[in-house]
């Protein structure tokens, strides 16, 4: 069995907008105003350091408010703040599907929760997630 390792030290500027949920053009204005450092590649394209994006991103959601939602006490750490797309309700449980940046989160709860929390699609939600298992994946090689 063979294992490839994907290394990218830095981001071209259209995976690190993806990465941040927002276009090309917007990582370009960010960059042009000194907001996020750019960097040149070995090929001499604009790109972002990775190390670079993980501190920006974590200084977005900070800034944006998404980085801790107004809770009195909550153990779960991971937060993503989307929109809710599509709610599924059965007889006894609902399934609510959510886009958080460019992620897709998919929920099942009961259909008394999704109902007294009023989700519908076009509702602005935190999915809150705690779990002891969580699978990190390295992607295909490009």
């Amino acid at each position: 069995m063979r294992f490839v390792i994907w290394v990218m030290p830095s981001f071209p500027i259209k995976d690190a907008a993806a990465l941040l949920g927002v276009s090309y053009d917007t990582v370009r204005r960010w960059a042009d105003s000194g907001r996020l450092t750019m960097i040149t590649d070995d090929a001499g394209r604009y790109a972002v350091d990775g190390a670079v994006l993980a501190g920006f991103m974590e200084d977005l959601a900070v800034e944006q408010g998404f980085a801790r939602s107004p809770v009195v006490a909550e153990s779960a750490r991971n937060r993503f703040p989307g929109l809710v797309t599509r709610v599924v309700r059965g007889p006894v449980m609902a399934q609510v599907e959510v886009q958080a940046g460019p992620h897709r989160l998919v929920s099942l709860m009961s259909r008394e929760a999704a109902d007294e929390l009023g989700l519908e699609p076009g509702v602005v939600v935190v999915g809150a997630v705690k779990s002891t298992s969580v699978v990190v994946e390295l992607p295909e090689e490009r």
